[in-house]
């Protein structure tokens, strides 16, 4: 793959960050061969930094590390896409993303999840009294009651009731088997994973 890559006149290369379990693109940056090189080295993302001229590996000072997945190339050649796993916020303003400004609303479909996820995680770290969240968390049993209960209510919305029932329904499956996964510290990845391999 290495010897596909077209670099600029200055040696550099576009280089997308990813997020390998969300989808989320996280940053652009630029890398050369060197840096490339150093990645697959260590398995955590290198680049190279406009700025000061030279290598930089990502997260080194901060801490917030990536840790790559897979380097992809796009058909000419001329940027290349690390899928990665983060340590922490990929922006240096502490934002998970670089991607942080501009027309947020409403989030891309592929954000929701992840994004529920994330905020399934506070909840059950920073435990908010009232939270109808945390009682679940705390109660499997009820988190999988809610489960199938959801999930004989988005059948009848199929057979019965409009479109957008449906869908109000299929949302309360998805959200209450999030949390009744969160209960067992499972997330969205490991079940995908499963829905990968069986695909093959």
């Amino acid at each position: 793959m290495d010897s596909e890559i077209v670099y600029d006149e200055r040696g550099l290369v576009a280089c997308i960050v990813q997020d390998w379990n969300t989808g989320e693109v996280l940053m652009l940056a630029y890398t050369s061969a060197s840096a490339i090189e150093r990645t697959r080295e260590t398995g955590e993302l290198h680049l190279w930094s406009r700025s000061r001229d030279e290598l930089w590996h990502k997260g080194a000072t901060s801490g917030n590390t990536q840790t790559v997945r897979a380097l992809r190339i796009d058909c000419d050649g001329d940027a290349v896409l690390a899928l990665v796993e983060p340590a922490g916020p990929a922006c240096h303003t502490g934002e998970r993303t670089c991607f942080h400004r501009g027309e947020l609303e409403p989030a891309a479909p592929h954000e929701v999840l992840p994004s529920l996820e994330r905020t399934l995680a506070e909840r059950a770290l920073e435990r908010p009294a009232g939270s109808y969240t945390v009682e679940l968390l705390d109660d499997r049993t009820r988190a999988g009651a809610k489960v199938e209960e959801e999930a004989a209510e988005v059948v009848r919305a199929v057979r019965e009731e409009s479109d957008e029932r449906v869908d109000e329904e299929a949302a309360d499956v998805i959200y209450h088997l999030l949390v009744l996964l969160a209960g067992r510290e499972r997330h969205l990845r490991d079940v995908e994973r499963v829905l990968d391999e069986r695909r093959r």
